[in-house]
């Protein structure tokens, strides 16, 4: 196999790509990595951190169909087309499970669940129109695999997330649009800083994993070039988990 035909099946150029939560963290290394194989992002956030001369931001509350009508609107007039859409927003709210609130359930459900599905039909319905087809992918979970203490909304809804990936990407495999989850293992995030900063706690979450290390951010845009390529152009509904061999190691 030459060069070229290695270039051109992991190249982007082209290609209009939405990531959500890209203003830190995971998100934003995912759409640096895209914009690196030549993709135009734009991405979606209520906060963003620092410099952002790579990708286009915007600010948008995804819990809220108004303003991700909004959002999508200006970026179809603005780049006639979305090739790529990597759901990865997600909250976490940790609590006891017999005094879980019910506001931290409907809040996470509204991020990590609801608004991944209304984002994926207004895309599809873009993407669908046009002869290439399109790439979403699902930021899930090793939640989705595997119950941890204390989180029952976000063990659901991830788990949920995984499932919705699959009858996506049956209902929408007939526009040649394909649906992928990539599920993360511990990163080092906004989220897991406690557990980060806290040393038994990181070495404990360390040694869970084969690589006896944690995830950093870049180590997700392999992950998402390839789904969002042509290198992946016959695989859809399928998991991919970037955790360092946790959900294999036994004794």
């Amino acid at each position: 196999m030459t060069r070229s035909i290695l270039d051109r099946l992991f190249s982007l150029e082209g290609k209009t790509a939405v990531v959500t939560g890209a203003g830190r963290g995971n998100g934003k290394a995912i759409a640096e990595g895209l914009v690196s194989a030549g993709a135009t992002v734009i991405g979606i956030d209520l906060f963003f951190e620092n410099d952002y001369s790579t990708h286009e931001c915007l600010n948008c509350d995804i819990t809220k169909k108004e303003d991700l009508n909004t959002a999508l609107e200006y970026i179809v007039n603005k780049y006639k087309t979305i090739d790529i859409l990597v759901n990865n927003a997600g909250v976490s709210y940790p609590n006891n499970f017999l005094d879980y609130p019910e506001d931290s359930w409907d809040k996470t459900y509204e991020v990590n669940l609801k608004a991944p599905y209304e984002l994926m039909k207004m895309v599809a319905k873009n993407m669908k129109d046009t002869a290439s087809g399109g790439s979403i992918i699902n930021i899930t979970s090793l939640n989705s695999e595997m119950a941890f203490p204390n989180n029952p909304a976000y063990v659901s809804m991830k788990g949920a997330l995984k499932q919705l990936t699959k009858s996506a990407s049956l209902d929408l495999g007939k526009y040649n649009i394909r649906v992928n989850n990539i599920g993360p293992g511990y990163f080092m995030t906004e989220m897991t800083r406690n557990s980060w900063e806290d040393q038994e706690k990181h070495d404990a979450r360390a040694s869970k994993t084969v690589l006896n290390r944690w995830g950093k951010p870049e180590d997700l845009i392999g992950a998402a070039v390839f789904l969002a390529s042509e290198a992946s152009s016959y695989i859809t509904g399928q998991d991919i988990y970037i955790d360092g061999g946790w959900l294999i190691k036994g004794l």
